[in-house]
């Protein structure tokens, strides 16, 4: 028998990548243990995001994160395939080409929808938790607007232009907030007439948004109703047919769109494999995150029922759930290989947030006073760059900050299209090359001048001094700046003299090789707006040049082509074993 402990977690969603990455965090050295992943899907999905793509905010590789991008350079094997059952005597999870032995398995295959029993819910609706979903939404929404463009019948249109949300949970209320502002451009790019779109969300509780406080409730509440989204509470859905849904009251919508997030279930999968589970097929795990039947399984996130003290609520299905579950399981793997005690689970919470469209969110976060608007926007964003910093490093940063904020797929204003235009870099070439070179010739001359030998700089004491001379401190200097340029810059000018001719030949020849050459048209600026704070000097055609090189212009017969790349390749391969 083999010494190799195969440790296999099974699903790539938020709890299960924190699981891999934490055994291969704290293994990473061991011949011992063995790591797999499998997914019926090459990537990771940013599942709390999918309205953004359903509302055609975002394309949908903009919330897929290749799983060999975020397990490279570490031992993670990433296997893609679909499980259809596991052998638990035997432990064998089987496919239907493949068989994966393993010693420890992690059950972290999420959650799907649940219709509670409404008759006709799950043939007539659609559902937002997948990618599929996404799409599907998408495509729909658009083909809803297309043909009630054309239609002439009153009655038909207006059942096109009703699309209904059921569930005012936090999944409902930000996939109304995308429709929101996209009804907006469907409108204008068909020719429909904005007050014939009628948006609802309906809601079986007494109010949306149950887990925010009421005033964060009633902000947003304000906000959808300012935008013309009519919110029915304490209306339960009884049931649902082609063309039309009818509610407890007995009231009638009809409808061609209904997009159900009325609340989630266990995978069922997982709800099936024949271990003990409880409400919604959830699957019963101890304090430490163990199926109650089988020890050497652990159940994480959705998959997982777990009461951290008798009586009180199960964990939820939550994201902060999912990664601490994950952590916890991940812990106690190797705890019980190491013949070490294990830990139980702690959950903690830190808040929620809920956007509503692309400009306005709510959030209530521990340590935090209650944010609403743009703040809280900014704050989600916040949380989730700081999460996909943790799996994946910088690289995956910027792909989230390149699709979200500068790359978006929604009509843009005026000004937008401008910022984010794409050139070849090419055309820059001359210019950052003859800009290198003045930069150089500009330090050379300084130092032949003898700023290596003489003081040259003067400030408010030596404004007598002689024409060689440069006089830092003039009519267009502000006077705190004065205050630096006295206090620090000239006791110690010969000091700086030195520094601004190495700087000034560095940006130099970091331009014209190419090499570094955002940081050297960033520091150029700043040398520019220095020389315009001090000295007066309005050489404009420096700073402009320089701003306009801050776009990438060592990517093109430059050595940023070939540094950049293995410098992110080498930052990926120390992050992951930092």
């Amino acid at each position: 028998m083999s010494d190799v402990k195969k440790v296999v977690v099974l699903g790539a969603g938020y709890g299960g990548i924190e699981a891999a990455l934490h055994i291969y965090r704290h293994s990473k050295k061991r011949k011992d243990i063995e790591i797999t992943i499998i997914d019926k899907n090459e990537y990771h999905t940013l599942l709390t995001e999918l309205h953004e793509v359903a509302g055609n905010r975002v394309a949908p590789d903009g919330l897929m994160i290749n799983l060999e991008k975020i397990f490279e350079h570490t031992n993670v094997n990433v296997v893609k395939d679909r499980i259809t059952g596991i052998d638990l005597d035997r432990q064998l999870l089987k496919s239907e080409t493949e068989t994966y032995p393993y010693d420890y398995l992690i059950l972290a295959t999420g959650s799907e929808p649940t219709y509670f029993g409404i008759p006709g819910m799950k043939e007539h609706s659609l559902t937002l938790w997948s990618m599929e979903d996404a799409l599907r939404i998408n495509k729909h929404i658009r083909s809803v607007f297309e043909k009630a463009s054309r239609e002439k019948d009153p009655e038909e249109r207006q059942k096109l232009l009703t699309i209904v949300v059921g569930g005012g949970g936090f999944t409902g209320i930000e996939t109304v907030g995308e429709l929101v502002q996209w009804a907006d451009e469907l409108c204008r790019k068909y020719g429909i007439p904005r007050n014939e779109v009628n948006l609802y969300v309906i809601e079986a509780m007494s109010k949306i948004l149950p887990n925010l406080s009421d005033s964060l409730i009633e902000k947003a509440t304000a906000f959808l109703k300012k935008k013309g989204v009519k919110i029915l509470t304490d209306s339960p859905i009884t049931e649902v047919k082609k063309g039309s849904l009818t509610l407890k009251s007995g009231d009638v919508i009809k409808t061609a769109t209904l997009i159900w997030n009325g609340g989630v279930q266990c995978n069922s999968f997982a709800a099936n494999l024949g271990l003990k589970t409880n409400r919604r097929g959830r699957v019963e795990v101890n304090n430490y995150m163990q199926t109650v039947d089988r020890p050497n399984i652990y159940a994480i996130g959705d998959n997982c029922y777990y009461e951290e003290e008798e009586g009180k609520p199960p964990m939820p299905a939550l994201v902060e759930s999912a990664i601490q579950s994950g952590q916890c399981a991940a812990h106690n793997v190797l705890a019980d290989i190491n013949g070490k005690p294990k830990k139980e689970m702690k959950l903690n919470l830190h808040g929620f947030m809920v956007s509503i469209g692309s400009r306005f969110a709510v959030a209530k976060v521990t340590g935090l006073p209650q944010l609403s608007g743009y703040l809280a926007t900014a704050l989600k964003h916040l949380v989730n760059m700081h999460y996909l910093f943790g799996i994946g490093g910088l690289a995956i940063l910027a792909e989230y900050i390149n699709h979200q904020l500068l790359h978006n797929t929604r009509e843009k204003t005026f000004i937008g299209p401008h910022f984010t235009a794409k050139s070849a870099n090419f055309w820059l070439v001359p210019l950052r090359i003859y800009l290198g070179y003045m930069w150089v010739m500009s330090g050379l001359e300084k130092y032949q001048s003898g700023w290596f030998d003489y003081q040259m700089l003067a400030g408010t004491a030596d404004a007598a001094s002689g024409a060689s001379m440069m006089q830092l401190i003039g009519d267009q200097t502000p006077g705190w700046y004065a205050w630096i340029v006295d206090t620090i810059l000239v006791p110690n000018a010969m000091l700086f003299q030195k520094l601004i001719v190495f700087t000034e030949v560095g940006i130099g020849v970091a331009l014209i090789a190419g090499l570094f050459t955002f940081i050297a048209a960033a520091v150029a600026v700043v040398m520019n707006i220095n020389f315009m704070l001090t000295t007066g000097l309005n050489d404009y055609w420096f700073l402009t040049a320089s701003i306009a090189c801050l776009g990438g212009a060592g990517r093109a017969f430059g050595l940023d082509h070939y540094v950049i790349p293995f410098l992110r390749d080498i930052t990926k391969k120390l992050w992951h074993n930092r």
